[in-house]
């Protein structure tokens, strides 16, 4: 089997579309997300906070020297990347929990055993009546 055959063989199996597909959409909710955090969260909780932008909270190691830029530990930026974090978590949280209580509905509820057909009630009948004598 050649090596493109193999990989055609891998890549079209399910695992690896559904995981590709999750990843995507992955991607895109966390971006959903980080714009939900710094564009609607953030400023209300830097106002409340005395007007303070989080994203420019940050400890100056060393100045910036002409072309040189400063050195600087951005705690704000890492504040909102930890409320993105928790954010996430949260959502993938409820999300797999729902799934999780569907597929319990699922099992649950099993599937009622199908009704003897009219030769399995005659062959039953047959049965009985041979017992008894």
């Amino acid at each position: 089997m050649s090596m493109v055959q193999e990989f055609k063989k891998f890549a079209m199996r399910g695992n690896v579309v559904d995981m590709a597909v999750g990843i995507i959409i992955g991607v895109a909710f966390g971006k959903i997300v980080s714009s939900f955090v710094s564009d609607v969260i953030m400023p209300p909780l830097g106002l409340l906070m005395g007007g303070v932008d989080f994203k420019d909270l940050a400890i100056v190691l060393k100045e910036a020297v002409g072309d040189t830029p400063a050195v600087v530990i951005a705690y704000g930026q890492f504040i909102q990347t930890i409320v993105d974090f928790v954010i996430i978590a949260f959502a993938i949280f409820i999300a797999i929990k729902v799934m999780n209580s569907l597929k319990a509905k699922e099992e649950a509820a099993p599937e009622a055993p199908p009704a003897p057909t009219k030769e399995e009630i005659l062959l039953t009948e047959i049965r009985d009546i041979l017992k008894q004598k």
